[in-house]
């Protein structure tokens, strides 16, 4: 978890542990959609395209990969030894995450990529990939001191929501709350404005989404696994 529950809880999380944890998952369930990072190691798969060059970018911090897999109109060809390729992670200064492949290598061994037939490049062309699918590990080494505030902040912040206090409902008259703090108001939807916002747009806490600001990627790679 990217914070504990002793964390949590002084920061305003009340409860048992497990519904603390509870609370922890779901504010670690929005950090991953706002940032699009994991800020610790995830085994996860990544659908990326391949740029001119054979450069493919990573949105999030790679540590290890397993499998690189060519995608050819949406079917995979056979995975890639690890001599077609090499990883470069932002774990080393100046770097970037990214899988480099061996446009200009060959492999006498795996038919298509012979030296004599063009190599790594020719294979390549010849299935006309544009997207690798790329299994391995993601994600920080450690969760950052500023993530870990972040998340017990949103964890009391998205049970906050969850329950509005008298508080609340005194100082918005659409709240009706019963005894146990549920709203209980009925409203007109017919008479309200629907305002659809992008999931990723925000935490829900304008303090959280300052403090994960350094953190924000905002690539558009698919992501499975997660």
């Amino acid at each position: 978890m990217y914070c504990s529950v002793a964390q949590a809880r002084t920061a305003g999380c009340t409860g048992s542990d497990p519904e603390v944890t509870a609370w922890i998952t779901a504010a670690m369930e929005r950090i991953t959609a706002y940032t699009q990072q994991a800020f610790e190691p995830t085994v996860m798969a990544v659908v990326a395209d391949v740029a001119p060059g054979g450069l493919v970018l990573l949105p999030r911090r790679v540590r290890t990969v397993t499998t690189v897999t060519p995608v050819c109109d949406g079917y995979e060809r056979p995975s890639l030894p690890s001599s077609a390729y090499r990883v470069t992670s932002s774990d080393v200064l100046g770097q970037v995450d990214a899988v480099h492949l061996a446009w200009g290598g060959w492999d006498d061994l795996i038919a298509g990529a012979e030296s004599w037939n063009g190599g790594w490049h020719a294979l390549f062309e010849g299935w006309g990939a544009e997207q690798v699918r790329i299994e391995g590990e993601f994600g920080y080494a450690y969760v950052p001191p500023t993530v870990v505030q972040a998340t017990a902040l949103l964890a009391a912040h998205v049970q906050a929501q969850a329950a509005p206090s008298d508080a609340d409902a005194a100082r918005d008259p659409r709240l009706d709350v019963d005894d146990e703090g549920n709203n209980v108001h009925i409203e007109d939807e017919s008479a309200t404005e629907t305002v659809v916002v992008s999931a990723a747009a925000s935490t829900g806490s304008t303090q959280v989404d300052a403090l994960l600001a350094p953190y924000l990627n905002s690539g558009a790679t698919v992501l499975g696994g997660v």
